[in-house]
């Protein structure tokens, strides 16, 4: 089923409180959708749910949970089912994001990137996918993977272990319940102007260096605004897409890699070159 209209239609947002969550909600609401929501930030959540319902939108749930607690998920699955039944569409936002060498991260950092944005949306997907397979009025899911989890970052490699993950769980998805008619759509987002970017931890590495404030301003300066983000999304939703772009980099980047394997690989190597030389010489 393709979803054209929003209207009446039950949305869950995970990652709500800020960023691409929050702006998510706020469109889908506009258009009509009747919101469940969830985040970490309980105060965060509550001001987007106040702001939806200030508009005149619908919050049928705002639940302050941590989607890595499969526990806490699976408890208010049950109560949302139980109030409301099953969800239409459900959207994977809710993420973190560490950086570092493979000498530099920990294993904490590592176990953070998998639980929370490889096993939260697996969590969430074994929750509320079964019940709309149920109600068999089809719907769609959306996982908000990165450009990280379709090209070598630098320095991305315990991200790039949960985002690429979240891509093959998509891409088995997208086959597995079309015959139920439920679409997928992978999100792969560039650099987003969120509080994420602000508070990304770079593993051994002073974020108040000249260097690396520099290096992060060049990335801001190039992000696109968590609305651009979410008005992708709804129309990628509505277009029954698989793979939804948020800006041409990545778009372009992902088609380049596959087409020109060797210039790709110099390429991802001089970067790779670059952001050691630039951060190292401010690591801790």
């Amino acid at each position: 089923m393709t979803i054209k209209d929003l209207r009446g239609i039950k949305f869950l947002v995970t990652g709500a409180a800020s960023g691409i969550g929050r702006a998510l909600a706020l469109a889908a609401a506009a258009e009509g959708a009747e919101l469940v929501l969830t985040d970490i930030s309980a105060d965060g959540l509550d001001d987007t749910a106040r702001t939806v319902r200030e508009r005149g939108g619908v919050v049928l749930h705002a639940d302050a949970l941590d989607i890595s607690d499969y526990d806490a998920v699976t408890a208010w699955a049950g109560k949302v089912h139980a109030q409301s039944g099953s969800v239409d569409i459900v959207a994977n936002v809710a993420g973190v994001s560490v950086w570092g060498t493979v000498d530099k991260l920990e294993h904490r950092h590592w176990r953070q990137m998998v639980d929370v944005n490889l096993m939260g949306p697996i969590h969430v997907i074994e929750n509320f996918l079964p019940p709309m397979i149920e109600a068999r009025r089809g719907g769609h899911l959306v996982n908000v993977s990165s450009a990280a989890g379709l090209l070598a970052l630098p320095w991305h490699s315990a991200y790039s272990a949960s985002k690429f993950g979240l891509r093959g769980v998509s891409e088995v998805l997208r086959f597995d319940l079309k015959r139920h008619r439920i679409g997928v759509s992978l999100v792969v987002p560039g650099a987003v102007r969120t509080p994420l970017v602000n508070t990304v931890q770079i593993v051994g590495v002073d974020r108040d260096a000249p260097e690396a404030r520099a290096l992060t301003g060049r990335f801001e300066k190039h992000a696109s605004s968590p609305e651009k983000v979410a008005d992708c999304i709804l129309t990628g939703i509505k277009k029954n897409r698989f793979l939804v772009y948020t800006s041409f980099d990545v778009r372009f980047g992902y088609w380049w890699a596959r087409k020109f394997a060797l210039p790709y690989n110099v390429t991802m190597q001089f970067a790779n070159d670059y952001f050691t030389r630039t951060l190292r010489r401010v690591g801790r």
